[in-house]
Formats: structure tokens, sequence, C-alpha cells
């Protein structure tokens, strides 16, 4: 009987004493949710259910094949970065973290062309070699298994993209978007809610929700109908000065923008009719006279 069991994902799992074993899949599963098989299948249960969730969350090519791929060689700078920052952070042990970056991006600025040479030269060598060790790597991937690491990459890629879009967009000042009934309710009442950890909070405030009766959601609804005002209020400002500064791609197109209520577009259609009505009556009024 061992001790431990490696499981699939790289995650250690206990044997208890009544011949159970209890696997935390921390790569594979959310919440960290425990799953108790009997010791005589453990290991066949255990493979096809972590198998399953890592398919469903699109990591299966990981498990398979992504450990073994081969490492990208670094680049000159960070070959540089990697052999003076142990001496330096010795030099000078007062310099902060970003002090210390700042030092050696200085010094690698200042090194002689016929110095960085040296490291470029090292980088060259060991992108040949990575090259011939991608190549073997890549001949032995079934083409499933290079799908799946091609969709794999698509995925990281787009998920970057996503990062970096929204940090500029908070560079740029765009507004938050507005908050729903339910939004405003959680931020009220998460911290009372009872609930052994988040997620069990949440759970239990949407349950509470669902079972409020309208009168109650009430006030809720009409702070997030009051918020969605001051969404498009900060958005046209917004817009504006996005169109000044010739961000065109920034501004939302009129497909992407709120449709007016019935309501308004009845009575701005009033208002715009009322100067007419004014004409007529007043050419009536001369003909009458007249």
């Amino acid at each position: 009987k061992p001790e431990q069991l490696q499981g699939p994902a790289g995650n250690s799992s206990r044997v208890s004493d009544s011949r159970n074993v209890t696997c935390f899949f921390g790569l594979c599963l959310a919440d960290e949710t425990k799953v108790t098989y009997s010791w005589e299948s453990c290991h066949h249960k255990i493979a096809l259910a972590c198998g399953a969730t890592c398919a469903a969350e699109g990591g299966l090519s990981r498990r398979l094949s992504s450990a073994e791929r081969p490492k990208r060689p670094l680049t000159a700078y960070f070959r540089f970065v990697g052999e003076r920052q142990g001496p330096l952070r010795r030099q000078h042990p007062e310099l902060s973290n970003t002090e210390l970056v700042k030092k050696l991006a200085g010094d690698w600025r200042e090194l002689p062309a016929s110095q960085k040479q040296v490291y470029e030269e090292a980088r060259k060598a060991d992108w040949r070699i990575y090259e011939e060790k991608l190549a073997a790597y890549k001949a032995q991937l079934t083409p499933a298994q290079a799908a799946a690491l091609k969709e794999e990459r698509r995925k990281r890629l787009a998920k970057r993209r996503s990062f970096k879009k929204k940090r500029e967009l908070t560079v740029l000042g765009k507004p938050k978007r507005p908050r729903s009934g339910f939004n405003i309710f959680v931020s009220e009442n998460f911290q009372k809610s009872v609930g052994v950890s988040p997620v069990a909070k949440l759970k239990k405030l949407f349950e509470t929700w669902q079972n409020l009766p309208s009168s109650e959601k009430q006030p809720y609804l009409q702070l997030a109908e009051d918020d969605k005002v001051r969404y498009e209020n900060e958005m046209k400002s917004w817009e504006a000065k996005m169109a000044e500064l010739g961000r065109q791609d920034l501004i939302r197109s009129k497909e992407q923008q709120p449709k007016k209520k019935a309501a308004e577009t009845v009575q701005e259609a009033d208002r715009a009719k009322a100067p007419l009505r004014g004409k007529k009556a007043t050419l009536k009024l001369k003909k009458s006279e007249e």
C-alpha cells in the first residue's frame, strides 16, 4: 500500500485509513472539490475524472504533452540580467526590486555592442538546439494532440490580447459598466451572508434574490436603472474625448448603443413637432385676420 498516489494532474492524493483515496484536482477543478473513490478502482476513476475535467477545460493537451515541450531560449537581455542580478543584489542590498530592474536596464543600455554580441551569440546557439528539439517534439504528437495544442495556444493569445485591451481601457479612463439589481443586492449583503466560502455565499444570495418579493427587489432595480443613466452619460463624454484623440476604434457603433425606449422616442417626436404646430397656428391666425 503506497503512502501517496501521484495523480495525473501532478497533485499528490492522500490515502486514508479506511482504504479510500481523496483526490484534490487543484489544476482541474476550480473549487478543489473532493472526490472519494474505493482503493481498488481509484487509479482508473482518477484518470477518467481528471481526464474528462481537463478536456472540458481545454487543458487535456497540457497534461499530455505541454510539459515536455522544449522551452524557448532566453533573449540576450535576460541572459545579461540573470548573470548580473545576483552580484548586483549583493552589492546593493538597499535597492528595491523596481530600482534593481531599472539599474540592470541602464547597465544593459550602456553595455558596448561587442559585449552584447557575446550574449546574442549564446542565444543563437541555444536557438538552433531549441529548433531541433521542437521539431522532434512536434513529430511525436498525434494529429489530435497537435490540434489541441494549437487551440490551447489560440485561447491563450486571445486571453492575453483581451487583458492588454482591458488594461488600456482602464488607463484611458473608460467608465465602469452599469450594475444589475442583483449586483447591487450582492454588494450590500455579501459580508453578512452565511456561507463557508465566497462561492457558497454567492449561491445563498442568488437563492435569496430569486425568492425575494417584487416589492423588495424594486429599490435595487431602480438603483440599477439610475446606474444605466450614469453609465450612458459618462460614456458619451468619454467617447467624445476618444474622438478628439483619434481613437475611433474605441467608439461604439450604432448597433452597440442602447436603443431608446418607445416612450422616449414619442416624447422626442412630440418636441420636434411642437415648433411646426406653432407655425401652423400662426399662419391660420394671419389668414383669419385677413
